[in-house]
């Protein structure tokens, strides 16, 4: 008592530190909760438009396509469940994404590098990137037939653009005063790369490896849309066929959630090969 009556401020401290509008604003100052609000925000959105507008019948609430999620998983669709759908289209994006990354990052770090490679790589590039991936697709099934072949070739073309891009990009915009400070030292060019000219780098070439994910992602879509008996692509275009909104949307999410959980693993990989990337805050 006599310790409250003679710091009055302390006592008036924690009834602030305690009061609703602080709670308030710590929980918003919390990134978790943030993250929270904002799917709740969306669900709630969509299941408000699925009830109330006129196009309710061809958009399902959360909850019905949380129902189809869980039939399909426990139906076989074409001989497959929903796993056996996903590993369809996740080893056909891996070996695709692994191939397009495998050419594109070590030609646009040599592009980035040694300007005779650049001078004779890039206008052959420069024709090839305006190009959409799924633009290949005759050609592919023409080149390689229906089989897995032609979709592991859309893939890694798609992820080959973005993958040649940062990493040329990451080495070519590294700050000049790093080569300056490092060269003052007395490195020679081997101690240049090594030290500043590759771990400057890295950060842009692992986000050039995150949109290569992306977009090969998009593209098994593609290519499974347009031939395929298996994979997620060919579950959402069996719920068009089927007229069944409810089982596209859930190949939707799972195709979303699955892309996101693999570009979390990327992350915790940049992370390690890269620790000294500054973080933003959050």
């Amino acid at each position: 008592m006599n310790a409250a009556l003679e710091h009055p401020t302390t006592v008036q401290g924690l009834q602030r530190h305690k009061s609703p509008a602080a709670i308030l604003r710590r929980l918003l100052k919390n990134r978790y909760v943030l993250y929270l609000v904002s799917i709740s925000g969306l669900l709630l959105i969509w299941h408000f438009s699925a009830v109330n507008f006129a196009t309710s019948k061809y958009m399902p609430t959360p909850w019905m396509v949380l129902k189809e999620l869980w039939r399909i998983a426990h139906e076989n669709l074409a001989g497959k469940d929903l796993l056996g759908h996903l590993w369809s289209s996740l080893h056909r994006v891996l070996i695709g994404f692994a191939i397009g990354s495998a050419v594109g990052v070590p030609l646009g770090l040599f592009m980035a590098l040694n300007r005779y490679i650049n001078n004779l790589v890039k206008p052959v590039f420069d024709l090839i990137k305006p190009m959409p991936p799924i633009s290949w697709i005759s050609l592919a099934i023409l080149w390689f037939g229906i089989g897995e072949e032609s979709k592991v070739f859309i893939i890694a073309i798609g992820a080959f653009v973005p993958a040649l891009i940062n990493s040329y990009n990451g080495i070519r915009l590294v700050d000049p005063a790093l080569y300056d400070a490092i060269r003052m030292l007395g490195a020679n060019r081997w101690q240049t790369m090594m030290e500043v000219t590759f771990p400057a780098g890295f950060p842009a070439l692992f986000a050039g490896l995150q949109i290569s994910l992306s977009v090969a992602w998009s593209c098994v879509l593609a290519a499974e849309l347009v031939s395929a008996r298996s994979g997620m692509g060919f579950l959402i275009i069996l719920g068009m066929t089927m007229s069944n909104p409810s089982m596209i949307l859930s190949g939707m999410v799972v195709i979303a959630v699955t892309a996101y959980l693999i570009t979390v693993v990327l992350s915790k990989v940049e992370k390690w090969v890269c620790p000294w990337k500054v973080e933003l805050p959050q």
